[in-house]
């Protein structure tokens, strides 16, 4: 699979050692970091075909993944 966009390492380069220690000592992060990431790849694999998918379940999965990647940015910057 080519380069996943969103990925929060990427959106986030200032955060990725936080990031990193947070996945390994904060379980609802993890939860949350691992949430994003299913989701992440599922509008990936719809916006370029693999999966294709109606309009407004790919809407429904970049609105998931909107509050995902909120919900933990408010964590990265507490």
């Amino acid at each position: 699979m080519s380069h996943t966009p969103h990925e929060l390492a990427a959106d986030f380069p200032e955060y990725a050692e936080k990031i990193s220690a947070l996945k390994q000592s904060d379980a609802r992060f993890a939860k949350l970091y691992d949430e994003y990431h299913e989701v992440n790849r599922k509008v990936h694999r719809a916006e370029t075909d693999v999966e294709p998918t109606g309009d407004e379940e790919m809407e429904a999965m970049r609105r998931t993944r909107m509050q995902l990647k909120d919900e933990l940015y408010a964590i990265l910057t507490k």
